[in-house]
């Protein structure tokens, strides 16, 4: 088998590569599709719905945070309004959750069931919200390959949106930034893409990192591009490498110039790229710079932009470059609907981080920059994302409007062992800024509450929710390797175990069952699987067993118990897509979360590892233990609300009842 690094499994499941193979002789902003039928505005809707999507806010820390008085708008709210805990998925991963409340269905209704899925008859991985499929014919000319026909990217979030019901009825809806909705469909409604957007490069997020200094890859540095600096009199030219180019035969990266030259006595270094000039100061952050890279020299570029961030300037020049992100003012990839609605956001708000895991966890994990760095950065994000709401709020007057905050989330994954004591990664001299950075993070949410308040009416319905809660993340289990141990996965050669890379050394028939994604464990299967090995009959056999002894698994160094339960996904799912589903769930107690290892194919030496990446909290666990938070200004007449409640909730709010696909029901009525 091939060997698969992480950096080749992002790049084969980008959606990018296939937007450029499409573009041909195209320009590349002509590439999305033309809108179904002009905006009608109803002149029957007079209410406003309003939803305010907090990823990662944990109900516990909402109800702790108000208790020690930095949460008066939830507080006050609280005495009058639906405050609760929120049903999530299983698991409770982001683009799972986050696709059950676009659709209403629980996973086997629109086929998302973790961040990583699998092609079993390729056995190949890919990231699970969208695929990409190049042209399939091209003609080469010297070191230039033109595509001859349209390759396609596909969102693989299966069943309806909620707003597409509404465009139905001609109800305006505005979705700014909601995960699992990448590609944007272009329709009446105006979206902006999430989680799952890729940045420029085809990756959830690839920086580039010019150091002067010399840098310890002691880590996984696939997700960077380190850059070594050798600078004379005080200058250096080097190259920012953009996306490869589709159209080189030898499949070379486009590049552009970039020069810094440093100041010989003070903290200054100037920037110059394309024609722009920087002048930065050490610990300073640039606004967005946009760029152009070339494909066919004067005949098509692709535009992108990038911020830059000053390190160090002595005695070494250091600068970190973020992901280079896809450009709302000319969008190279469909993440606005219509397309000109990115152009009017930035004309308003300035532009803005459109890679859907905006906050560099990767930056921090990897040392290149440190806590308060990575706060700095991770409150840009907040503060554009703040601006969105700001101008979204004004701009809205009937329908739909939800907005996406992923800044919870993110941090609450690096910076949660701030907060306790007794974390494996607890820095007892860390800064009182980074203490209290989740703190900070919540009140800002606060903050977002009270002005969307502003905006409320008699005829409003308010919701404020999170698609899951938090964990500490102290342990990481490698179900691959207990899979091993226990004889469910067998080697070819055993002694390599840790070397493998990507089940490089695993003896398919003879295997039972095997380990991939965050949550997710699948039988062998006989016409299923590629290399399958066991048939249905004795996949039903060994399903049960499985079942039956993960929970009893224990951590040989603690004793304590690492997973709650495993399910039957056919169990817990219904729907269309059920089939697609890993064969068992895998539903981890707080406290521990599986392996990246594990995640992507790999094999870990003991069954049970120090966490040791600063990637720290996690909610990839049992249901149970992270459910989201629920605020809403009606009465909810569910005792035990779920994601999946609120897409009903919405429809029936304009009158559009419940369709027989959804397994939701509305939140507002009996």
């Amino acid at each position: 088998m091939t060997k698969t690094t992480r950096r080749e499994f992002v790049k084969r499941s980008s959606a990018v590569a296939a937007t450029f193979a499409v573009a041909g002789a195209l320009p590349m902003r002509g590439i999305l599709p033309k809108s179904r039928a002009p905006y009608l505005r109803n002149p029957n809707v007079a209410k406003k719905f309003i939803i305010l999507g907090m990823d990662g806010m944990d109900p516990v820390l909402v109800r702790q945070f108000i208790e020690e008085g930095h949460l008066p708008t939830f507080a006050k709210l609280m005495q009058t309004s639906h405050f609760g805990a929120l049903r999530t998925t299983m698991p409770p991963q982001s683009p799972v959750a986050w696709s059950s409340f676009i659709t209403g269905t629980n996973p086997g209704g629109h086929g998302i069931f973790d961040f990583i899925h699998r092609d079993p008859t390729a056995f190949a991985p890919y990231l699970s919200t969208s695929r990409s499929f190049g042209s399939n014919h091209s003609l080469d000319l010297g070191k230039w390959s033109v595509p001859l026909g349209s390759g396609r990217v596909d969102l693989m979030r299966k069943g309806r949106p909620f707003w597409s019901y509404l465009d139905e009825q001609q109800i305006p809806a505005v979705v700014h930034q909601i995960p699992a909705n990448f590609p944007v469909i272009e329709s009446p409604t105006k979206a902006v893409s999430g989680m799952g957007t890729p940045d420029l490069l085809g990756s959830y997020g690839t920086f580039t990192y010019f150091s002067e200094a010399h840098v310890e890859q002691d880590r996984d540095f696939s997700a960077a591009r380190i850059v070594r600096l050798r600078l004379q009199d005080h200058t250096v030219k080097t190259k920012l490498e953009g996306p490869k180019n589709s159209f080189r035969n030898d499949g070379a990266d486009t590049e552009t110039e970039v020069t810094f030259t440093r100041d010989p006595q003070d903290q200054l270094v100037t920037i110059s790229v394309q024609g722009q000039t920087l002048l930065m100061k050490k610990g300073e952050w640039s606004d967005w710079v946009p760029l152009r890279f070339e494909y066919i020299p004067h005949l098509m570029t692709a535009p992108g932009m990038v911020r830059f961030y000053v390190k160090d300037v002595h005695p070494k020049l250091k600068i970190y470059c973020s992901p280079i992100n896809v450009d709302p003012v000319e969008p190279a990839l469909p993440i606005v609907s219509p397309p000109a609605y990115g152009q009017e956001l930035a004309k308003n708000i300035g532009r803005f981080y459109t890679q859907g895991l905006p906050a560099d966890t990767k930056a921090l994990s990897l040392k290149i920059l440190d806590d308060e760095e990575f706060f700095a950065q991770a409150k840009l994000v907040l503060e554009e994302s703040m601006r969105g709401l700001e101008y979204g709020l004004k701009q809205f007057h009937e329908g739909v409007f939800f907005h996406y905050f992923s800044s919870i989330d993110q941090c609450s994954h690096m910076l949660m062992r701030t907060m306790d004591v007794n974390h494996p990664q607890y820095n007892p001299n860390a800064s009182p800024e980074i203490k209290n950075a989740i703190r900070y993070l919540y009140s800002r949410m606060d903050d977002a509450l009270a002005e969307t308040l502003k905006y409320v009416d008699s005829q409003t319905v308010l919701v404020a929710l999170s698609d899951h809660g938090f964990s500490q993340f102290y342990r990481e289990f490698h179900l691959s390797t207990w899979l091993v141990q226990q004889g469910y996965t067998v080697l070819t050669d055993p002694s390599k175990m840790t070397e493998q890379n990507f089940f490089d050394y695993v003896d398919w028939s003879k295997t039972k069952a095997y380990a991939i994604g965050f949550n997710g464990l699948y039988i062998n299967r006989q016409g299923r699987e590629k290399n399958g090995a066991i048939s249905d009959l004795e996949a039903q056999a060994i399903k049960a067993e499985l079942i039956q002894k993960l929970p009893q698994v224990k951590d040989p160094q603690t004793g304590n118990s690492v997973i709650v339960a495993a399910y039957d996904s056919t169990q817990i799912y219904s729907g269309p897509f059920t089939a697609l589903a890993p064969d068992i769930l895998v539903g981890y107690h707080a406290g521990y979360r599986v392996s990246d290892e594990s995640a992507l194919g790999k094999f870990g030496k003991e069954i049970c590892e120090l966490r040791t990446d600063k990637w720290s909290a996690d909610h990839c666990i049992d249901q149970s233990v992270v459910p989201g938070m629920l605020l809403m200004n009606r009465p909810c007449v569910h005792p035990a609300p779920g994601l999946w409640d609120l897409a009903p909730t919405i429809l029936e709010s304009f009158s559009i009842p419940t369709p027989s696909t959804m397994n939701g029901k509305s939140l507002l009525s009996a």
